[in-house]
């Protein structure tokens, strides 16, 4: 037979709350369920936690007035910037096709337009004797433009030459004129007959060749008046010839080697000019070029009388 006081396995047993009665003082009570008794005590709780506290945040961790950007580009913006860059495309469109009929249009009406490509690493003028001038005519071009860079190389080299003369010989006036046979003397030679014989020999009128003959010869006449630099101008020391030269190696002999290397480069551009103007005329003579500026001479007489 069951004993009437064991427990009943099925009933329910009463939940001891822990934290319950006030303090968490540890209390016994004693619980009558299904016919016996028994003690429940509360469990205390729990003194001594093994978590910290958080550190506290200062005071303007959280900076109200700071502003924050937040993107807010939607689609209607981005559509916005596509028609500005696709304006400024159909902008830049509409100016190279205008700036395409002006250079069209100007090539109809016989302007040429040259872009500046010398020298390399200044461009100032164009050249371009490769792709210009004739092939046939292009060695000739070549030695015009040596005797064009001779005439720079001794116009220069008489600046060094007079500035050790005037250091020695305390005469400034030489140095100024120096300055200026340069300064005239070489955009001179490049306007005067360099750039009218490039134009003739790519064939733009046979007048330009009456220009290079007459300041060609100019040319050659000032290349040997300098090599042998008469006492006409302030003792001719303004220029690095022959006579100059002389007179001044017994005296100062750095400046009279000065001046005998320059009498050697006006010498030099003497010959080679002599001989390109020989063979500029020989060629004038020889294709129909002298025919050719008879007749301009004449419509252009016929022109000026009417």
């Amino acid at each position: 037979m069951a004993n009437h006081y064991d427990r009943n396995p099925f009933a329910e047993e009463e939940e001891v709350n822990p934290f319950a009665d006030g303090g968490g003082k540890s209390k016994g009570q004693s619980k009558f369920s299904g016919g016996a008794f028994y003690t429940t005590s509360s469990v205390p709780p729990a003194t001594n936690s093994r978590l910290s506290p958080l550190p506290h945040e200062p005071a303007d961790f959280y900076d109200r007035d700071v502003p924050v950007d937040i993107p807010l580009d939607s689609s209607t913006d981005l559509k916005k910037k596509e028609k500005e860059l696709q304006a400024k495309e159909n902008e830049l469109r509409r100016r190279e096709q205008e700036l395409r009929r002006k250079e069209e249009a100007a090539a109809r009406a016989g302007i040429v337009i040259e872009a500046k490509n010398w020298p390399p690493f200044f461009p100032i003028i164009h050249h371009d004797i490769a792709n210009e001038i004739p092939v046939h005519l292009q060695r000739l071009q070549y030695v015009a433009l040596t005797t064009f860079l001779g005439i720079f190389a001794c116009l220069l080299w008489n600046i060094i030459a007079t500035t050790t003369a005037w250091i020695k010989e305390g005469d400034v006036k030489i140095w100024f004129l120096s300055i200026i046979y340069f300064i005239s003397g070489v955009p001179g030679a490049y306007v005067l007959w360099y750039r009218p014989l490039y134009r003739a020999f790519r064939n733009e009128g046979a007048m330009k060749f009456a220009w290079f003959f007459l300041f060609y010869l100019l040319h050659i006449a000032f290349c040997i008046f300098a090599a042998v630099a008469p006492p006409v101008v302030f003792r001719g020391k303004s220029l690095t010839g022959i006579l100059p030269a002389v007179d001044l190696i017994g005296k100062q002999v750095l400046v009279g080697i000065f001046y005998f290397i320059g009498f050697g480069l006006f010498c030099l551009e003497s010959v080679l000019s002599i001989w390109v103007i020989q063979q500029v005329y020989m060629y004038f003579r020889g294709s129909g070029q002298a025919a050719e500026m008879k007749r301009e001479a004449a419509r252009g007489a016929l022109r000026a009388a009417i």
